[in-house]
C-alpha cells in the first residue's frame, strides 16, 4: 500500500486535451495555475510527475473532477485496443503495449471511434460468415447480426451507470412518500393505487407459470407472481410506478444514443426504469451515508433496505455523483458455465467487450460455497490490483426442481479503495499478495497457467510432441 501511494502521476495527455478544450495556451494555463510554462509543459510532455498542489490548483481554477485525472477513460482505451489488436489481421503491424499505451494516453476517444469500425467489422465478418445459415423470412429478407444488449451496455459503460436525472426524481419521491419510516412495499401499493387505480395483484404459479410481472392495463392491475419474495415484489411495483410516472423522462434518456436497432432502445427504457426503481428505494445522498457508515457491508445494507444481495452490488456500481461519488465499484453476474449476463464498471476495471472472465477470478469458485461471501484480491496483467467480493445468489422466482437456480455476482474495486469496505479485515493490505489473473484467455499472455482454455491470440504457438507443459499451450514470449 505505501509502494501505491507513493506512485507518481503522469497525466499529460489528459491536462493538455483540457487546456486545448478550454482553447488555453501553456502560458495562459500555467499563469492563471501560478506554475512556470516550463514545468506545464514538461508534465504535458510526461517528463515530469503531477504534484498534488498542481492537481489542486487545476480542480480550483478550471472546476473540474480530480477523478478525470484518474486515467479511467484511457485504461477503458488502453484495454479496447489490446483486445482489437489481438486480431490476426493486425498482426504485422508490430505494435508493441507501450505503442497501444501511447495511442490509448493521446486520444482515446480516437480509440472509441477506431472500437466502433472494429465492432462493424465484426459484425460484417458474422454475417459472412453465417450467410448459409441465415434465417430468411417469407420475403426473403436476412436476419441482422447486430445484438442490441451490446448496444445498451456500451451505452451505460460510457455513462458510467449514472443517470443523475433520475436519481433526482427517485429521491423526490422517496422523501414525498415516506419509504424510510414505513413498510416500502405498501407505500408503494398505495402509490399504484391512490395516483394511477392500479391495483396489486399476487397471482399464483399456475396461473402465471411462465410469468412473474405483468401489467394488465385493462383491468388495472399489476399481476405479480408468488414465487417473488417481498424483496422483488416492492422493487416490480417500484419498476412499475417508473413506467408511469417517469415515462417522458425515460423516453428523452433513451434517444439520445444512436443505436442501429429499434431493440436497444425498448431495452434502454427498461434499463432506466430499473435504474429510477433501485434509486427509488435506495436514494442516493441516504444510500451512500449508509454505505460508507456500514463500510459497505452489502448484506447489512440489503437488510436496512429490504434489497436483495444483487440489488444492492448492483446499486453501488451507480453511487458516480460529481463531488458526491461512492466507490467506483466493478460488478458481473456469471453462471455456472461461465455465461456472463451483467457487467458494469465505474471505474479503471474493464472487461472484454466480446470474452468472458477469467477462471482464477474466485466468482467461480463461489457455486461450491452458496450463499458465502468469498474474498479475493486479483492482479491484472497490466499491474493494476483489485480487491474483490464474490457470492452465489438464487435467480429470481427460482423454484425446486428447475434447472440452472444459481448465478455468481462479483463485485470489485481498486485497491486503494480496500480499507473502506469491512471485507478487506483480515487482509494484510501492507503486504498484497494477489492472484494474477487475465481479461480472457485469448488475451492474456500469461505463461504456464493451468487454468488455459485457449492460446492467446497475440503470440505464436510452440509446439513439440517431446513435452507436455502445465498448461495447454506454449506459446513465444513476444
Amino acid at each position: 500500500m505505501a509502494e501505491a501511494a507513493q506512485k507518481k502521476i503522469f497525466a499529460g495527455p489528459r491536462i493538455r486535451r483540457l487546456r486545448r478544450e478550454l482553447g488555453l495556451s501553456q502560458a495562459q494555463m500555467s499563469a492563471a495555475l501560478g506554475f512556470s510554462t516550463s514545468y506545464l509543459n514538461l508534465v504535458e510532455r510526461n517528463q515530469r510527475p503531477v504534484s498534488a498542489q498542481f492537481l489542486l490548483r487545476l480542480a480550483e481554477v478550471y472546476d473540474v473532477e480530480l477523478a478525470t485525472f484518474a486515467g479511467t477513460d484511457e485504461a477503458r482505451a488502453f484495454a479496447d485496443l489490446t483486445e482489437i489488436m489481438a486480431d490476426p489481421m493486425f498482426k504485422s503491424l508490430g505494435l508493441t503495449r507501450g505503442d497501444m499505451q501511447d495511442m490509448a494516453d493521446a486520444a482515446p476517444k480516437g480509440v472509441e471511434a477506431f472500437n466502433l469500425l472494429y465492432s462493424a467489422l465484426r459484425q460484417a465478418r458474422q454475417a459472412a460468415s453465417d450467410l448459409s445459415n441465415q434465417v430468411v423470412d417469407r420475403t426473403g429478407a436476412a436476419t441482422e447480426t447486430v445484438v442490441p444488449v451490446d448496444e445498451v451496455r456500451d451505452f451505460l459503460h460510457d455513462r458510467r451507470n449514472y443517470f443523475p436525472e433520475l436519481d433526482e426524481a427517485a429521491e423526490s419521491l422517496h422523501t414525498e412518500l415516506g419509504l424510510d419510516r414505513d413498510d416500502p412495499f405498501l407505500l408503494l401499493s398505495a402509490r399504484l393505487d391512490e395516483e394511477h387505480g392500479v391495483r396489486v395483484r399476487i397471482m399464483p404459479h399456475e396461473v402465471m407459470p411462465e410469468t412473474l410481472r405483468h401489467f394488465d392495463f385493462h383491468r388495472r392491475q399489476l399481476q405479480l407472481s408468488e414465487l417473488l419474495d417481498r424483496q422483488a415484489r416492492q422493487f416490480q411495483i417500484a419498476f412499475q410506478l417508473a413506467l408511469l410516472e417517469q415515462r417522458p423522462l425515460i423516453q428523452r434518456l433513451s434517444e439520445m444514443p444512436t443505436f442501429q436497432t429499434d431493440e436497444a432502445h425498448r431495452l434502454l427504457r427498461i434499463s432506466l426504469a430499473n435504474y429510477f426503481a433501485a434509486a427509488l428505494i435506495m436514494p442516493y445522498g441516504r444510500f451512500l451515508r449508509d454505505a460508507r457508515a456500514l463500510k459497505y457491508d452489502v448484506e447489512h445494507l440489503g437488510r436496512r433496505y429490504g434489497c436483495s444481495f444483487e440489488q444492492v452490488c448492483h446499486r453501488l456500481t451507480t453511487l458516480q455523483k460529481p463531488g458526491e461519488r461512492g466507490i467506483p465499484f466493478f460488478l458481473v453476474r456469471v453462471d455456472k458455465a461461465g455465461n456472463v449476463s451483467k457487467r458494469y464498471s465505474a471505474g479503471r476495471f474493464h472487461f472484454t467487450r466480446f470474452g468472458g472472465t477469467c477462471p482464477l477470478w474466485s466468482v467461480h469458485d463461489t457455486f461450491t460455497t452458496p450463499g458465502r461471501i468469498v474474498t479475493q484480491i486479483i492482479e491484472m496483467p497490466d499491474k493494476t490490483t483489485y480487491f474483490t467480493l464474490s457470492r452465489t445468489v438464487r435467480r429470481v422466482g427460482a423454484i425446486f426442481g428447475a434447472p440452472d437456480q444459481q448465478v455468481a455476482i462479483g463485485l470489485g474495486c481498486d485497491i486503494g479503495h480496500a480499507r473502506d469496505l469491512i471485507y478487506a479485515k483480515g487482509h494484510d493490505l501492507e503486504n498484497i499478495d494477489a492472484t494474477p489473473v487475465g481479461p480472457d484467455c485469448r488475451l492474456c499472455e500469461r505463461p504456464n497457467c493451468p487454468q488455459r482454455a485457449h492460446p492467446p491470440l497475440t503470440r505464436a504457438l510452440i509446439l513439440d510432441e517431446r513435452s507436455r507443459g502445465i498448461s495447454s499451450y506454449r506459446f513465444s514470449s513476444e
